[in-house]
């Protein structure tokens, strides 16, 4: 059974995967190729990489699954049919595309099920129950504007920042603030209902996410003034821990948890529901967002357990494919001839306190690196943090980095869940590392960490081991491989483009090693 699962189509996470046997072949956002997306159209370009990585070809696709909203008409209809003769058209729900896509990746046989997000196909979080013969429950339903992921977007916008893209901001400058507002947001926010009470909202208002002047109040401030800067992270605080105690709350309590939508890109809120002790598992669906609904719409298609592997499931490039676009661009580079001298280059120069751009295999699916298109440092290099957020990535010095350690010794530096896997959620800092890894913690000793196996990513993981043989610490910071707010690099173009735009100071891509 081949599936090819759609979704996203209606902004910019529209993505492909493919679904085989259970087993997820190809995955690949369409941004990530063409660096855009036209809402309502097929991923050509997407769909196109995920039949050439899986080596199907469109004639023995048995089921095109598109995850709802997806474009009006019949248009799209005859299009799918055109370039898919064979196969059978399947339309899922949204909000059950995300609850699959939780589900079934899971190694779970009954689960717990929540999927949240701001407003999806109008149903904008669900609770389902997951049994032991595949099916998923619907239990209870939230419609937009009923919406706590629309709380979050609201406060993203009070704050100045862009809703539905800097949310991820506000996560990060949560950990910096204080308890003052959250009995303010607690009160407003009616966590039964996932509902802002109405006389915090006022429509009328076009900017400052609708707050009516009964928030300004409260927060002690003059009707549409703009919050200062610690107020900002005190507030930040509060919608954050408003959503945390709201959806443990919902989530009850059991043996296994799942969890999808983009809410659930919050590593913050994900750690919370593991630290509850409420579920014995908890698991996210780490391309939590909607270009998971891709995947969720195959695996709703397929309706029994499926195989993620290690989420590095896009486009991958020979040493001709490489060596072309670096001659191409007139670039000076060095060929490492084995693995054994990329690995003690990379060293030498993370070691130098160099900051390292690092593209090996192939493409991470979702918005995280997990080691293929990342860029590294170390973490004793005191300047790593400020070198990479001021002169790499030009981001608030708020939002750290990633520590990536080998998943076997991760306990003697961390203490951090199962979802570090897909670095999505949070850890601590073990005391003896605290003083080590200053620059990488947030509040309260907290910590991004991404737990690297030798099944998952080989030469990553022996990466980290020789940098600790280096240098007696098997750890590195990891940061995604993108710039400026563009999607994670893919092709060796894009690195080479991202490279020499930024203070990166090497690039590997495969064999080949540059240098300023």
């Amino acid at each position: 059974m081949v599936i090819l699962g759609l979704g996203g189509l209606m902004d910019d996470s529209a993505a492909a995967c493919i679904l085989s046997d259970g087993k997820v072949l190809a995955a690949v956002e369409q941004k990530k190729l063409l660096r855009a997306h036209r809402e309502g159209t097929l991923p050509e370009a997407a769909i196109a990489a995920c039949l050439e990585i899986a080596s199907v070809s469109a004639d023995s696709v048995d089921i095109v699954a598109v995850a709802r909203p997806f474009t009006s008409g019949t248009s799209f209809h005859l299009r799918v049919r055109a370039l898919f003769p064979n196969s059978q058209l399947m339309v899922v729900d949204h909000h059950m595309a995300h609850a699959a896509s939780a589900f079934y990746p899971s190694g779970c046989s009954e689960a717990t099920v929540l999927t949240f997000d701001r407003a999806g196909d109008f149903r904008c979080g669900a609770k389902w129950h997951a049994t032991s013969d595949n099916e998923l429950r619907l239990e209870r339903e939230f419609l937009f504007p009923d919406s706590i992921g629309d709380l979050y977007s609201r406060v993203t916008e009070l704050l100045g920042y862009t809703p539905r893209a800097d949310e991820h901001k506000v996560q990060w400058l949560s950990t910096a603030g204080s308890d003052r507002f959250v009995p303010l947001f607690s009160g407003l926010f009616d966590a039964e209902r996932m509902r802002i009470h109405p006389a915090y909202t006022d429509t009328q208002r076009s900017r400052q996410g609708l707050w009516s002047a009964k928030l300004f109040e409260g927060l002690g401030l003059s009707d549409g003034d703009i919050p200062p800067d610690q107020m900002k992270a005190d507030i930040a605080h509060a919608v954050q821990r408003t959503i945390e105690q709201a959806v443990v709350e919902l989530a009850g309590s059991g043996e296994n948890l799942c969890l999808a939508g983009g809410l659930f890109f919050n590593a913050l809120l994900v750690a919370a529901l593991e630290r509850s002790g409420n579920f014995k598992n908890v698991f996210v669906q780490p391309a939590a967002g909607n270009a998971g609904t891709a995947l969720g719409a195959a695996c709703a298609a397929w309706k029994r357990p499926a195989d993620l592997g290690n989420l590095c499931l896009g486009p991958e490039y020979s040493v001709e494919e490489s060596k072309k676009v670096l001659e191409n661009c007139k670039l000076r580079f060095r060929y490492l001839l084995t693995t054994g001298e990329i690995i003690s280059n990379a060293v030498e120069l993370i070691g130098e306190n160099r900051i390292v751009a690092w593209m090996q295999g192939r493409m991470e699916f979702g918005a995280r690196a997990l080691g293929n298109r990342s860029i590294l440092a170390s973490p004793l290099n005191q300047y790593s943090t400020e070198n990479l957020n001021v002169f790499i990535k030009h981001r608030e010095p708020y939002r750290k980095f990633a520590a990536s350690v080998p998943a076997e010794i991760a306990g003697e530096y961390f203490e951090v869940g199962g979802n570090a896997r897909f670095l999505a959620t949070v850890g601590t800092v073990r005391p003896a590392y605290k003083a080590t890894f200053a620059p990488a913690i947030l509040g309260d000793g907290l910590v991004r960490v991404h737990t690297v196996s030798q099944e998952d990513n080989p030469l990553y993981h022996r990466l980290l081991l020789a940098a600790g043989e280096a240098t007696g610490l098997p750890v590195l910071f990891n940061t995604s491989f993108n710039l400026f707010g563009d999607p994670l690099v893919c092709s060796p173009r894009d690195a080479v483009r991202s490279f020499y735009s930024s203070g990166i100071d090497a690039l590997f891509v495969g064999n080949f090693l540059m240098q300023k």
